[in-house]
Protein backbone atom coordinates (compact mmCIF):
# COMPACT_ATOMS: atom_id res chain seq x y z
CA UNK A 1 0.00 0.00 0.00
CA UNK A 2 1.23 4.05 -0.94
CA UNK A 3 -0.66 5.08 1.78
CA UNK A 4 -0.17 5.04 5.71
CA UNK A 5 -2.44 5.65 8.49
CA UNK A 6 -2.51 9.60 9.46
CA UNK A 7 -0.93 10.77 5.85
CA UNK A 8 -3.24 13.06 3.93
CA UNK A 9 -5.08 12.02 1.10
CA UNK A 10 -7.02 13.47 -1.96
CA UNK A 11 -10.06 11.90 -3.95
CA UNK A 12 -9.98 11.39 -7.16
CA UNK A 13 -12.86 10.12 -8.17
CA UNK A 14 -16.26 9.69 -7.35
CA UNK A 15 -19.21 11.54 -5.09
CA UNK A 16 -16.61 12.96 -3.31
CA UNK A 17 -13.75 13.70 -6.04
CA UNK A 18 -11.80 16.73 -4.99
CA UNK A 19 -12.00 16.12 -1.03
CA UNK A 20 -9.19 15.56 1.24
CA UNK A 21 -8.85 13.82 4.10
CA UNK A 22 -6.72 11.79 6.47
CA UNK A 23 -6.19 8.52 6.60
CA UNK A 24 -7.71 6.51 9.34
CA UNK A 25 -7.24 2.97 8.78
CA UNK A 26 -5.63 0.67 5.72
CA UNK A 27 -7.13 -2.41 4.91
CA UNK A 28 -4.00 -3.86 2.58
CA UNK A 29 -5.89 -7.50 1.89
CA UNK A 30 -8.47 -5.17 0.16
CA UNK A 31 -6.93 -2.78 -1.36
CA UNK A 32 -9.19 -0.44 0.71
CA UNK A 33 -8.74 2.99 2.93
CA UNK A 34 -10.85 4.64 5.57
CA UNK A 35 -10.52 8.17 4.58
CA UNK A 36 -11.94 10.74 7.60
CA UNK A 37 -15.06 12.45 6.02
CA UNK A 38 -15.23 10.72 2.55
CA UNK A 39 -17.99 8.46 1.45
CA UNK A 40 -20.20 8.74 4.74
CA UNK A 41 -23.19 6.21 4.83
CA UNK A 42 -25.95 6.46 7.63
CA UNK A 43 -26.14 3.60 9.57
CA UNK A 44 -29.38 2.66 11.70
CA UNK A 45 -28.98 1.89 15.36
CA UNK A 46 -31.34 -0.31 17.15
CA UNK A 47 -32.48 1.12 20.55
CA UNK A 48 -30.12 -0.91 23.35
CA UNK A 49 -29.70 -0.14 27.13
CA UNK A 50 -26.64 2.14 26.17
CA UNK A 51 -28.56 3.87 23.28
CA UNK A 52 -32.44 3.72 24.48
CA UNK A 53 -33.96 6.28 21.71
CA UNK A 54 -31.87 4.57 18.98
CA UNK A 55 -31.66 6.40 15.66
CA UNK A 56 -29.51 6.90 12.92
CA UNK A 57 -25.57 7.55 12.73
CA UNK A 58 -23.06 8.54 10.07
CA UNK A 59 -20.04 7.13 9.35
CA UNK A 60 -17.44 6.41 6.87
CA UNK A 61 -17.30 3.96 4.72
CA UNK A 62 -13.94 2.62 3.01
CA UNK A 63 -12.93 3.53 -0.43
CA UNK A 64 -11.02 1.43 -3.00
CA UNK A 65 -7.09 2.64 -2.90
CA UNK A 66 -7.23 3.27 -6.98
CA UNK A 67 -9.57 6.60 -6.07
CA UNK A 68 -7.31 8.15 -4.29
CA UNK A 69 -3.65 10.05 -4.15
CA UNK A 70 -1.60 10.60 -2.02
CA UNK A 71 -1.18 14.26 -0.65
CA UNK A 72 3.03 15.68 -0.51
CA UNK A 73 3.68 19.36 0.23
CA UNK A 74 0.00 20.67 -0.29
CA UNK A 75 0.01 18.55 -4.29
CA UNK A 76 -1.10 15.31 -4.80
CA UNK A 77 1.21 13.23 -6.63
CA UNK A 78 1.89 9.90 -7.93
CA UNK A 79 4.10 7.13 -5.88
CA UNK A 80 7.15 4.96 -6.87
CA UNK A 81 9.33 3.09 -5.07
CA UNK A 82 13.27 3.15 -4.42
CA UNK A 83 16.05 1.02 -3.15
CA UNK A 84 18.66 2.83 -1.70
CA UNK A 85 22.13 1.95 -1.03
CA UNK A 86 21.68 0.27 2.16
CA UNK A 87 19.25 -1.77 0.77
CA UNK A 88 16.24 0.17 2.51
CA UNK A 89 13.06 0.22 -0.04
CA UNK A 90 11.38 3.93 -0.22
CA UNK A 91 8.79 5.98 -1.60
CA UNK A 92 9.59 8.89 -3.45
CA UNK A 93 7.19 11.39 -5.54
CA UNK A 94 7.35 10.33 -8.86
CA UNK A 95 7.24 14.13 -10.22
CA UNK A 96 10.14 15.72 -8.10
CA UNK A 97 11.89 12.58 -7.23
CA UNK A 98 11.48 13.40 -3.65
CA UNK A 99 12.20 10.85 -0.86
CA UNK A 100 8.80 10.60 1.11
CA UNK A 101 9.66 8.42 4.25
Amino acid sequence: MFVKKGETVKIISGSDAGKTGRVLKVYPKRNRVLVEGVAMVTKHLRPTDDNPQGGRQQKESSIHISNVKLVVNGNPVKIGYKILENGKKVRIAKNTQEIID
